[in-house]
């Protein structure tokens, strides 16, 4: 046998079993088919911890509890950036007070604690700049943000330092059964193995021919405000509205703010900010750093085990507190592996990221510290974000290291400032072809068909 645990897809999932497994003694591969992990998380690197409270779903309500309860420790052990923050939950009318109150008692039943109804005066009280008539609250205490980029990363960089081999840029053709174990098949290679997890079911492969449904999809839309913008909230906040729509505001865990619409509708970028006055009044809109749009699943997810007695798990379906729910499902189906297969744990694991520094983050004695170590870190490459050439360089040097202009940007934060990149992409560009010692025609931006520059200039010499 080659390995003798196959995992396939790269996204926070896959990580995060690959990091969970990666703790015992097995022989294990993680198969991606795109040039970076983590591509199935949302652009702005901040999402919400769930609580349970807002889940309709009892096994989706309980992953997502067991997931929040997890997120103090693990965060502070493998070093990426959450903080805990209340939410509200805001009714308008008579017909949401009644949901609101179904809600809070499902809440209790599930066993949930620090949730309190609040009347709308002591609403306005926790937050003062409220624009809407609030009839009553749903408040919890438990909610937070995280960064889950980094705990993509964080996941992926641990399990790597581990002996968890990371095959990028390679596509599962076929997963086929064989006499002990399986033989998968991809555009590169074959390799066989005990036991498969595959994370991105949806493929007919010989072994497992179901197809990926998502019935439950709306389109979120959102700014991303600017640290100065006046009027900021202090908790997570989002409205029932009946069925029409949903907003809701985010503080991030980076200092700025996130508001959205949730809606069946894809609305534009004055349809958006429209809705979203409706909540916190109007918004200077030189305050608006960035607009997005991004697809949001409430689809159950489920860990199909049907197949486990030959050695066969799929993680099926997609929901919008898939971020909250990651550490509960990547032990549980680790907890199913080492069930079914001999291992051991591992006397030295390393359960720590290796040291990394966040330049505007840092003292002016830190500064000078790294600096007189690494002049690179001297450099500030992006003015907007204080980000310096050695966070970059950094950032492709490490474990899984960036390999597109992409990569360095959700890992550093470049281009999210003011300029939006006008002053640093072309410096970004140089330093990842340097580094990788690739011609800049050859530098993408996230895939194979977003190539930066298409062709030189033939009267150049150099580009």
């Amino acid at each position: 046998m080659d390995y003798d645990v196959l995992i396939l897809g790269g996204g926070i999932i896959g990580c995060a079993v690959a990091y969970e497994l990666s703790k015992y003694s097995l022989n294990i591969a993680l198969i991606e088919k795109d040039y970076d992990i983590a591509d199935d998380v949302a652009l702005v690197n901040s999402s919400i911890v769930y609580d349970g409270v807002e889940c309709e779903d009892t096994l989706m309500a309980k992953l997502e509890m067991m997931g929040n309860k997890m997120f103090d420790e693990l965060s502070t052990r493998i070093d990426v950036p959450f903080k805990r923050c209340g939410s509200l939950i805001i009714a308008e009318n008579k017909e949401d007070e009644e949901r609101l109150n179904k809600m809070y008692e499902r809440s209790i039943e599930r066993g949930i604690k620090n949730i309190y109804l609040l009347s709308s005066q002591e609403v306005y009280e926790l937050e003062p700049n409220l624009n809407i008539n609030v009839s009553k609250a749903l408040y919890s205490k438990n909610t937070g943000v995280v960064c889950p980029y980094d705990l993509a990363i964080a996941y992926g960089e641990i399990a790597f330092d581990n002996g968890v081999k990371f095959r990028l840029e390679e596509e599962v053709i076929d997963i086929q059964k064989i006499t002990k174990g399986f033989r998968v098949i991809t555009n590169k290679n074959k390799f066989t193995c005990k036991m498969v997890i595959n994370t991105t079911p949806g493929q007919n492969y010989s072994i497992d021919t179901s197809e990926r449904i998502y019935k439950e999809k709306s389109n979120l839309s959102y700014f991303v405000l600017e640290k100065d913008y006046k009027g900021d909230f202090n908790n997570i906040l989002f409205t029932l509205n009946g069925l029409r729509r949903r907003i809701l505001t985010v503080p991030t865990v980076q200092g700025n703010m996130m508001v959205a619409v949730n809606t069946k509708d894809v609305l534009g970028y004055s349809e958006t900010l429209k809705k979203i006055s409706e909540l916190i009044g109007d918004i200077d809109e030189n305050k608006i750093n960035a607009f997005y749009q991004w697809p949001s699943y409430k689809d159950t997810i489920i860990i199909d085990e049907s197949l486990v007695d030959k050695g066969y798990i799929k993680v099926v379906g997609k929901h919008y507190g898939q971020v909250t729910m990651t550490p509960s499902i990547a032990k549980m189906v680790c907890e199913t592996i080492i069930s079914n297969i001999n291992c051991v744990l591992k006397k030295d694991f390393i359960d720590k990221r290796r040291d990394f520094y966040r330049f505007r983050d840092l003292s002016n004695e830190d500064r000078n510290k790294i600096i007189k170590m690494d002049k690179r870190y001297g450099n500030i490459i992006c003015t907007c974000q204080k980000v310096t050439e050695g966070e970059i360089v950094d950032a492709i040097r490490r474990p899984l290291g960036a390999r597109t202009v992409e990569g360095i940007k959700r890992r550093t934060g470049v281009t999210f400032g003011n300029c939006k990149g006008s002053e640093c992409f072309s410096k970004i560009v140089k330093i990842l072809a340097r580094e990788t010692d690739k011609k800049i025609t050859d530098i993408v931006k996230d895939s194979k068909n977003s190539k930066i520059v298409s062709g030189r200039i033939k009267e150049f010499s150099k580009v």
